[in-house]
Parts: C-alpha cells; sequence; structure tokens
C-alpha cells in the first residue's frame, strides 16, 4: 500500500525541511552520504492448539535509523523517538562514529550547504570502476506510484479485533481434523504485520510505503498403531488478512492430510553418491542457502565467497538462469523498494550459465562501480542496511519431472529441505531431508526420512544434469538469517543433479 507522502511525514511527526535538517547534520563531519529509515511497525498473532486458544498478542514497534557513510567506513544510530530533537542526536552520534571523530566542523553547519555539496558531488559520480571516488550512486528521484503497488492491503491487520480471525483459525482445525482419522493433535496460527516505512537521503531522495505480511503456520501430529509422525507447513505472502479465505482453509487441510501413509512407511535408506532429484519448490531453500548467498556482494567484495572473481564466467550448465525477484505481486520476498530506497527489480545473477549479476546494496555497488539491484535489507530500524536476497528461484528448463525420474537407476528424490548449513567461502553445504522417495530403475519406491544431502554449491550447479519445465515458487514463511533475520521465498524447477552424498546408512 502506498498512501499520501503527508500520511508518513504525519505517522513520525516530521516535516521535509526536518529531514533535510536530520540529513544535513549526518555530513556535519565530513560525511559523504547520510540517510534515514523510518518504521512504524504493527504486529499481532494468535495461535490455537486442539481448538484452545494458547497464545495471543499484539505490539508496536517505533523509531528510525540513521546511517552516515565516510569513505569506507560506516556509522549507525538509531531512535525510538522521532523527534527533530532525538534525531538531530542520532545523525550526529552515526557521523562520529563514521569520522572518528567528535567535533563539528564550524564551515559545516549550514544544512542547505551540506546537502547541496552532497548532490553535486554525487552528480559527478561515473561508473569507471576504482576511480577514488568514495560516493554512492544517486539512483532514483521520483515519487512512489500507488498504481505500481506489488501488495495492495485489503484488510488492515491494525484495523481488526482478535474476535475477527479466531472464526478462520477454529475453521482451518475443523477442516484438518476431519480429513484422516490418525490426525490427533493440531496447532495453527496466524500472524498479521503492517509497517509503515518512510526513507530519507542526503541527494533528497524520499521514498515511503505500507508493507503488510500474513503468516499462517499449521503443525500437525499423527498416530498409527503407537507409533507417531508430526508435520508442520506454512503459507506467508505480502497480503493483509484478506488472505484468510476459505479457499486457503482447503488448501491447508489438504497438505496437512497429504503423504501421511508415506510418513509411516519411510525408512532411512543406504547412503553414498548418487544422483538425486530436486523437486519443485521447497528444494529452491538449497539454491537459496548454497548458492544466493554467495552472490551477495557484501561477501565478494571482502574475497569470501566462492564466487569472487567470476563475473562474466560460465558457471553452470547454458540451460540454467538464476534470478533474485523483487517484483511478484503479494509474494513474501518482494518490495517496492528496499531499505535504501532503491526500487525493487528482477536481478539475473546467472543468465544462460554465465554470471551476469551480484546482489548490490547501494555500498556495493558504489565499489564495484554498478547500478545497485534493490537488495539493501535491514531486519528493522535498529540495523544497517546489507545485501540479502528476496525472492530466489531458477527458471524453467524443458525436461519433465517424470523424465529426470525415469532417467536414473538408482537415486534419491527429495521433496522439501530444512536445517542447511554453508560455508560461504568453500560453497559447502549440508541440507536435511524432510521427505522423499528412492529411485530405482527409474520409478519413485520407497519413502525416505532422516538423511543429509552434501555437496558443493558451485560443483552441484556445475552437475545439474537436466532442468524441469515445472518451476514452482514455495509460498512457505521462509525467514533468512544473515546476522539480521528478513522475509524471504525461493522456488525451482524438478532439477536433476548427476552426484551429491547422501548421508544414510
Amino acid at each position: 500500500m502506498i498512501n499520501d507522502k503527508n500520511y508518513y511525514l504525519s505517522t513520525f511527526k516530521l516535516t521535509e525541511e526536518n529531514l533535510r535538517s536530520i540529513a544535513a547534520k549526518g555530513l556535519s563531519l565530513g560525511g559523504d552520504y547520510s540517510d534515514l529509515f523510518f518504521e512504524n511497525s504493527f504486529y499481532t498473532d494468535l495461535r490455537l492448539r486442539d481448538g484452545e486458544v494458547t497464545s495471543g498478542r499484539f505490539s508496536v514497534d517505533y523509531g528510525a535509523g540513521i546511517r552516515v557513510l565516510v569513505g569506507d567506513k560506516t556509522g549507525y544510530a538509531y531512535s525510538e523517538n522521532t523527534s527533530l530533537a532525538a534525531l538531530t542526536d542520532a545523525a550526529s552520534e552515526a557521523a562520529a562514529i563514521a569520522s572518528g571523530t567528535g567535533a563539528i566542523r564550524p564551515e559545516c553547519q549550514d544544512a542547505s550547504s551540506l546537502l547541496r555539496n552532497a548532490r553535486d558531488r554525487a552528480a559527478t559520480y561515473t561508473a569507471s570502476g576504482n576511480n577514488g571516488n568514495r560516493l554512492i550512486r544517486r539512483f532514483f528521484n521520483g515519487s512512489p506510484n500507488p498504481s505500481a503497488d506489488r501488495y495492495p492491503i485489503e484488510g488492515d491487520w491494525r484495523d481488526l479485533r482478535t474476535s475477527d480471525y479466531l472464526p478462520f483459525l477454529r475453521k482451518l482445525q475443523s477442516a484438518i481434523s476431519s480429513k484422516d482419522s490418525r490426525i490427533v493433535k493440531i496447532s495453527a496460527g496466524i500472524s498479521g504485520q503492517v509497517s509503515d516505512i518512510m526513507m530519507f537521503n542526503s541527494f533528497g531522495e524520499l521514498k515511503y510505503e505500507t508493507r503488510p505480511m500474513t503468516e499462517i503456520s499449521v503443525s500437525v501430529g499423527y498416530s498409527q498403531n503407537g507409533e507417531n509422525e508430526r508435520k508442520s507447513f506454512s503459507r506467508s505472502f505480502r497480503q493483509g488478512a484478506e488472505m484468510l479465505s476459505d479457499s486457503l482453509v482447503s488448501e491447508l487441510a489438504d497438505t496437512a492430510a497429504m503423504g501421511i501413509d508415506q510418513r509411516f512407511e519411510a525408512r532411512r535408506p543406504k547412503g553414498g553418491a548418487m544422483p538425486v532429484v530436486m523437486g519443485a519448490g521447497a528444494s529452491g531453500i538449497l539454491l537459496h542457502e548454497a548458492m544466493g548467498h554467495a552472490f551477495e556482494a557484501d561477501f565478494i567484495r571482502k574475497g569470501e565467497s566462492v564466487f569472487c572473481g567470476r563475473m562474466g564466467k560460465k558457471v553452470c550448465p547454458s540451460e540454467i538462469s538464476i534470478v533474485d525477484d523483487g517484483t511478484i505481486r503479494g509474494n513474501r520476498g518482494s518490495l517496492n523498494f528496499d531499505d535504501e530506497g532503491v526500487p525493487g527489480q528482477k536481478t539475473y545473477m546467472v543468465s544462460s550459465g554465465v554470471l551476469e549479476s551480484y546482489l548490490h546494496d547501494r555500498i556495493s555497488a558504489k565499489h564495484f562501480g554498478v547500478s545497485p539491484t534493490g537488495n539493501g535489507r535491514r531486519e528493522s530500524f535498529r540495523f544497517n542496511p546489507i545485501p540479502r536476497m528476496r525472492s530466489t528461484y531458477m527458471e524453467n528448463g524443458t525436461a519433465t519431472k517424470e523424465g529426470l525420474i525415469a532417467s536414473v537407476k538408482n537415486g534419491i528424490y527429495v521433496e522439501d529441505f530444512s536445517n542447511g548449513q554453508v560455508k560461504i567461502g568453500e560453497g559447502d553445504f549440508t541440507f536435511y531431508v524432510k521427505s522423499g522417495y528412492l529411485i530405482e530403475n527409474g520409478r519413485l519406491t520407497m519413502p525416505v526420512k532422516d538423511i543429509n544431502i552434501i555437496g558443493n554449491g558451485p560443483q552441484a550447479l556445475a552437475d545439474i544434469v537436466a532442468v524441469g519445465n515445472d518451476l514452482r515458487i514455495d509460498d512457505s514463511a521462509w525467514t533468512c538469517g544473515k546476522d539480521q533475520s528478513v522475509p524471504v521465498s525461493c522456488g525451482i524447477p524438478t532439477v536433476l543433479v548427476k552426484s551429491l552424498i547422501v548421508g544414510g546408512e
């Protein structure tokens, strides 16, 4: 949702002149650039277990963060008070941290002069690489466009009471329990969030929007002949309370009942190196963790990524294109603007097998002499923005799922991953497989569980034999941790990898 500019100025009790004054204070110790990030977030959640309410809350998080850059040094401070006086103090602290000095230069007191000088220096920026220019490229100078909004809100969580969405959870639990007599325990919860965001920087760029997020999480327990199993799943979109529909109830109930027989039949297979067919959708978390993080430009800038120095080089078969996308309407990872005010966009990291772009915030874009890709993200106003993924997926190939499985004599088909660990510098990864099947003579046979998939990201990319034509973006409530937590999504078509290590018997 994008409201009128004055709505956001009123929410944070400031004027545009106040914003210019605060940004200028950030430049007062010789800063090259300063920016302000304002947040007013409303959170609500409610959880039921076996028909009874077990928890519920609502909270508000409110404040602003101020960043100052002096050369390669960053100063950051935040305040939970958005008064002009509090934010001016925070800007002074950020400036002192970045500059390493405590004295304000007498010649740098005029706000108009400071901002004009910053804009003039930005206008001289060229993308020639290591040209000694310390400034961040000026990127976007328009007003937010409501007609291009990627997440309009029909049901604002701030307008609802707990009693308004309790019926949805009761209906969901009833629908799930009716699916199978082996379902003995059900826990379901709703989390809703609405965040008013406003950003301003020393180039005079003002951005604002309201970001919704809704998550439905479900955990189901099954019992059969004294044996117990559990399944957890979720759905999340940048939507408001309009997400709570009857069609979603039906979808979640079907998901809860799907694969119960296989869960009780599943066994731990024999391990070893073998072909692995990764199922469409949730298997994309392997793509996110084992490869996506290695494309984030702060790791590249520090020389910590296995993909350092490989720009423009072939990194995988020509059939493969890997995208990080902030433009999918209503998607959990989508953004109208990133947390530096850069427009959300679709970025090809790998195009036809060739490494085409890293994922940049404004700092890494300045370092490499390129445009930012809209990947500057932060957990909240208390955190500095850093390069982060949005919705990361592999585009369709030409193979079919059935054909890929049929081509494998002995291997594993995996449907769902969790609990991954990755070494960014080496690209080595380990993932726990929640569900899958043996492949024997081109057919899915015994369900499997309690196995790990072990490999190396770049090698796994190079070892992809074929890519399916069934791309699916998984709409679970994925959250990515990298010192900070941000919402993301992931996806992949069915993919055949020539060889990975399967940790089994």
